[in-house]
């Protein structure tokens, strides 16, 4: 085996065990999360949405790279590529408003606990899911509506694990400016108005703690850092670069559960008491 093949051997195996472990873990999450009794609660519920959205943009691009590294020509229909375009759209603009939704609910547990049943009913919830795949949905929308129809005249080539709209856009056998501005105004909208949010939900969190206790201040950090942490892998990744592009598509959906999941004792506990019954039953 030549160093090329053996690279792309490495890297065959390397994305497939972590498409596998993204699958698994997200599932085992969602799993847990809706027939667990003991993780009924609004946290859980739209951690367990975050799963779905993760696997899912995971999937729209993850297993066509995987199948591209065994083929010498890695080609895509026209219509494969707008499907995937509108889906990577389509899902990173849910998750990021879900996102503004799990600090909210951050908010209200840290700043109102005593409320905090009240406020988070199970019919706010549902809302905060709806409004973000809606979000989703016409963010994609958006940006895709201009794009479907362009002419495109050669050479179909695209410098990318996926099909990227900036660098599809370009392909374009017209003068795209306008276009581009439009394509970037509209994602860098979302995703300045979703950080924007949560940078304030973060400041209010900490300034209410540290004005009621300095010694809470430590506790909330605790309490925000896997949030936190989550929101800079999505909002920190999310590139043109072919590296990031990487980490943003096919890592990041990995760490998200991870993350969540080895910052609280509650989560690892059920988990670990699922695996057990599946290995046994």
């Amino acid at each position: 085996m030549d160093l090329k093949n053996g690279s792309v051997f490495v890297f065959l195996v390397t994305f497939s065990l972590i498409y596998g472990a993204t699958v698994l873990g997200n599932s085992l999450i969602m799993v847990t999360v809706t027939f667990s009794s003991t993780l009924h609660s609004p946290m859980y519920f739209l951690l367990g949405n975050l799963s779905f959205l993760d696997m899912c943009l995971s999937t729209v691009t993850t297993p066509k790279m995987i199948r591209d590294l065994l083929t010498k020509h890695k080609v895509i229909s026209m219509w494969g590529c707008m499907a995937q375009m509108f889906f990577m759209h389509c899902f990173g603009g849910a998750e990021a408003t879900l996102l503004v939704a799990m600090a909210f609910d951050r908010y209200v547990a840290i700043c109102k606990p005593l409320h905090y049943r009240t406020i988070m009913s199970h019919k706010l919830l549902k809302g905060f899911v709806i409004l973000s795949w809606t979000i989703g949905f016409i963010h994609t929308m958006s940006q895709m509506v201009l794009t479907v129809n362009l002419p495109f005249c050669g050479p179909h080539i695209i410098d990318n694990i996926f099909c990227d709209l900036p660098l599809v856009i370009k392909l374009a056998c017209m003068d795209t400016y306008t276009l581009e501005l439009f394509v970037i105004a509209g994602s860098g909208l979302l995703s300045f108005t979703c950080f924007l949010l949560l940078l304030v939900s973060y400041t209010v969190i900490l300034v209410t703690v540290q004005q009621r206790s300095s010694g809470g201040l430590s506790k909330a950090l605790s309490t925000l850092s896997a949030h936190i942490t989550v929101v800079t892998l999505v909002f920190g990744s999310f590139s043109v670069d072919k590296f990031l592009s990487v980490f943003y598509s096919v890592i990041t959906p990995l760490l998200n559960p991870l993350i969540y999941t080895l910052r609280n004792q509650e989560m690892k506990l059920v988990l670990i008491f699922v695996c057990i019954f599946l290995k046994y039953s």
